[in-house]
């Protein structure tokens, strides 16, 4: 990819996941969704489990998993279809960066001979 279209890319990408950067400051911003999102809509655990063809543990075993961050995307969102909702997920810098701040980290980083990740 030319160093143009990568730069087009990133300031789309930014733009896009700007409520994202808002949402990757919090330590764990998306812990705990399924469930929060189940009893908001007040959707019963029983209703879920039959939508997805599975036992009532399933669901719980899924919301644990979440918690956990062992949860695979596609139950996730198969457990969001069963409620009428979908998973949109995103990916940020962390701290709330772009994704051109990130950038120019890494190639100042890269210039200065640095190694390793930073937080």
């Amino acid at each position: 990819m030319r160093k143009k279209d990568r730069e087009v890319a990133r300031m789309r990408l930014d733009v896009e996941m700007r409520s994202y950067r808002a949402a990757g400051r919090a330590k764990n911003p998306t812990n705990e969704l399924l469930r929060a999102v189940r009893q908001a809509l007040r959707v019963p655990v029983a209703e879920i489990a039959e939508k997805m063809g599975v036992n009532r543990s399933a669901i719980f075993d899924l919301e644990a998993g979440e918690r956990k961050n062992t949860i695979r995307l596609k139950s996730m969102s198969r457990m969001a279809g069963a409620m009428g909702c979908k998973v949109v997920y995103g990916i940020v810098p962390k701290n709330g960066k772009t994704l051109g701040e990130l950038a120019e980290e890494r190639l100042w980083a890269a210039v200065l001979g640095e190694t390793g990740s930073r937080d």
